[in-house]
């Protein structure tokens, strides 16, 4: 990336604190579950849910889901409990920057947006079960943020990345890579700024920066298993709403041997099997992204 590039995206980081405020919930909620568990104060959580209709709502469907084991759930309270606090700040944060931008300044469908950071949380989550990764829901929140980068870029060069997301459908070619040619850098990067900004922890700034490419030396781990959630979601139906000419092969994929230095046992793993429950629960989720995105 070019420095003046760096510089002039830096200053567009910091004007996003000038964007219209988020719901006057979010921070005090996201304050109260950066608590150690057994100081949240559950009854707290569930008022502050209440008090916004859209996160609410977003909450039962979740809670209501077949992918989450539950059933005839119809109050907040309940919900939350059902989620459990690391899901109901992965589904804060999303809700929070769905409503940074304006709808006039995002160059590509907010839906397709969405659908496919929800699609790759939700089959990280599966995948970190699968394998035995130890903590499943920090997966889901890494995945639900991992392009928070594309924000960046649409509340920042909105018509230079209309024009860059059109090239992308044009040529069947990865964001990434029509961001470097027609941007001079990548969602990754801007990603990686904000997210510093806003202070998240360093694992998932990680796989904010890498997820396109794992050599990140600390959230190793974490960054391969979203690189491969992000890479199964683009060949179905949860991409970012064109053809990419590309394919997988896990096997062969750096993500993979990563996970395996990091976790050997998985070096026995019958591959073929493991694609197939992923696989057998795509339509499942599909079906979830969808019912929590329908008009």
């Amino acid at each position: 990336m070019k420095p003046h590039r760096l510089e002039e995206i830096g200053s567009q980081v910091k004007a996003l604190e000038a964007m219209p405020a988020v719901p006057a919930i979010i921070l005090p909620l996201t304050a109260m579950l950066q608590l150690p568990p057994d100081q949240v104060d559950v009854e707290r959580v569930v008022e502050l849910v209440s008090y916004d209709g859209t996160i609410a709502a977003h909450c039962l469907r979740m809670a209501n889901s077949p992918l989450f084991g539950r059933r005839n759930t119809e109050t907040v309270r309940s919900a939350v409990l059902a989620l459990g606090l690391k899901r109901i700040e992965a589904i804060l944060l999303g809700c929070c920057l769905n409503r940074i931008v304006p709808p006039d300044k995002w160059a590509f469908d907010p839906v397709m947006f969405w659908r496919h950071s929800l699609g790759c949380a939700l089959v990280s989550r599966k995948m970190a079960t699968l394998i035995g990764y130890p903590d499943p829901e920090k997966a889901y929140l890494a995945s639900l943020l991992h392009d928070l980068g594309m924000l960046v870029n649409t509340l920042a060069y909105t018509e230079d990345y209309r024009k860059c997301i059109q090239a992308a459908r044009d040529e069947h070619q990865a964001l990434d890579q029509s961001e470097e040619v027609h941007l001079g850098f990548t969602h990754c990067q801007s990603g990686k700024m904000l997210a510093e900004h806003w202070h998240f922890s360093g694992d998932v700034i990680d796989v904010i920066e890498f997820h396109h490419h794992v050599v990140s030396p600390v959230g190793a781990p974490l960054v391969a298993l979203v690189h491969l959630s992000d890479l199964l979601c683009r060949l179905r139906d949860l991409g970012y709403g064109y053809y990419e000419a590309m394919g997988v092969d896990l096997a062969g994929d750096a993500a993979w041997a990563t996970l395996v230095e990091h976790h050997p046992a998985l070096a026995n793993m019958d591959l073929a099997r493991l694609t197939m429950d992923i696989d057998g629960s795509m339509e499942e989720i599909v079906a979830v992204v969808d019912a929590v995105f329908k008009p």
